[in-house]
């Protein structure tokens, strides 16, 4: 079965171009031009992923991201122009997965897409080895290079959001209200503490941090660094 793809962009000539690269690369692909008409489509026929424009007539892209959460476990990629900042740390707090910024390159947005889409299939493994790291869900460990690390309750509860998503550029208000809760939404100051413990945790150098990167004024993305 064919991965489906919902584009949702009100400028014809990014319709055309997403939907000729995107079927070139395999995926099936739907469209739409309005936030509305995407949310009913999506209804009809459930996608894989979306590309969403964060522009649109009507509702807008964080409301369509939103509206979508609420049932489904789509992946989401937004599309934003330079400058968009608040527009696209809404979307990412909405639910987004990712972003690609106005003008992109088709490489790199098919590579946000296919990450995206890894991500939105359920982690099973009880286990994740990510690196040097070892990631123990049910006994809450965590090992580097096979020996134990001390990490608070706290500390494993922020990696293991990060390791569940892998790749995705979380916000500090996602961070901080799902670890601490919606009350800490605000407290950047206070998950910066914790990153930076952490970071003395599982960094070979924490002061060039290989594992847990900022993403400057929005959040944190967590990857697998290249050997």
């Amino acid at each position: 079965m064919s991965t489906r793809i919902l584009v949702v962009d009100d400028e014809p000539q990014i319709l055309q171009a997403l939907g000729t690269t995107l079927r070139g690369a395999g995926y099936e692909i739907e469209t739409a031009e309005t936030g509305e008409d995407a949310l009913v489509k999506a209804k009809v026929r459930p996608p894989d992923g979306v590309i969403l424009d964060l522009v649109l007539p009507g509702m807008s892209g964080v409301e369509v991201c939103r509206e979508l959460r609420g049932w489904s476990d789509a992946a989401v990629l937004v599309l934003s122009v330079v400058g968009d900042e608040p527009e696209k740390v809404a979307a990412l707090d909405a639910g987004a997965d990712d972003y690609v910024t106005k003008p992109f390159g088709m490489d790199e947005l098919l590579a946000r897409l296919r990450a995206a889409l890894r991500r939105a299939q359920p982690e099973t493994e009880p286990v994740l080895r990510m690196g040097d790291l070892e990631i123990d869900f049910d006994k809450q460990a965590v090992r580097s290079r096979g020996e134990l690390l001390q990490l608070t309750p706290h500390e494993f509860r922020l990696l293991r959001l990060f390791a569940l998503n892998q790749g995705k550029l979380l916000t500090h208000r996602k961070i901080l209200s799902d670890v601490w809760g919606a009350a800490y939404q605000t407290e950047s100051h206070y998950l910066h503490v914790y990153v930076s413990q952490l970071r003395r945790k599982i960094e070979p150098d924490p002061a060039r941090p290989r594992y847990l990167l900022t993403e400057t004024g929005v959040g944190y993305r967590f990857v697998v660094p290249k050997s």
